[in-house]
């Protein structure tokens, strides 16, 4: 088994290879993040692939996840006291902001065991608990009263069917909000924009230095 399949190496690449710096729409809030994203973008994809790394989507803060976070941490009676679900959450950041805004409980999921040890090491750096799960809840309904999802609209398939199942949720009476800055499969018609945002962001990901970002509530 390969040292970073285990949970202590994982944490471990992740302190070794970013640095706990405020973010930057939400300064409140400290995240391990890549200083150089190409960098590590490119460690990744060239020495890494052998394990089967994933691209390290974890290591910045995108400003879809931005948005939202700054949204509950300026509205917190959106989370107070319920229990909130952050789909895809990669670095937890969405998660931690619902914990500070004083949600009863936080879950977040993301595929990538590289995030799910991300958002340990997160919420632990901002005092927060919240609970990973290294899981595809697409489909599922555990009684969550607020889900979030940060920056899911990138890819046709996924937008489709993540929208779908939030709609469901949406329906049966949660409070789903949804953070992007426009990506190209975001279905403006089946939302309603709540808060618009100047999101400073990473230049070598994005298209530019600023992002225009949305926190979209999705009717049911």
């Amino acid at each position: 088994m390969s040292a970073l399949e285990s949970e202590p190496e994982r944490a471990a690449f992740i302190r070794a290879h970013t640095r706990l710096l405020p973010v930057p729409h939400a300064a409140e809030l400290s995240l391990h993040v890549a200083e150089e994203a190409t960098e590590l973008w490119q460690k990744t994809e060239d020495e890494l692939a052998v394990i089967g790394l994933p691209p390290p989507f974890w290591a910045f803060a995108w400003a879809g996840g931005q948005a939202l976070a700054r949204y509950l941490l300026d509205n917190p009676e959106i989370v107070s006291g319920r229990r909130m679900l952050d789909f895809a959450s990669g670095s937890g950041l969405v998660a931690i902001a619902a914990m500070k805004a004083g949600a009863a409980s936080v879950e977040a999921c993301d595929i990538d065991a590289f995030a799910a040890a991300a958002i340990g090491l997160n919420a632990e750096a901002n005092g927060v608990a919240v609970t990973a799960r290294l899981e595809d809840l697409v489909g599922r309904d555990e009684g969550w009263e607020v889900i979030c999802a940060g920056d899911v609209c990138y890819e046709r398939s996924m937008a489709e069917a993540v929208i779908g199942w939030l709609g469901d949720l949406s329906r049966r009476g949660a409070t789903v909000l949804i953070g992007d800055p426009g990506r190209s499969y975001l279905p403006k018609d089946k939302l309603e924009a709540v808060a618009t945002y100047e999101v400073p962001v990473t230049r070598a990901l994005e298209d530019a230095e600023i992002k225009r970002s949305s926190v979209w509530r999705l009717a049911g």
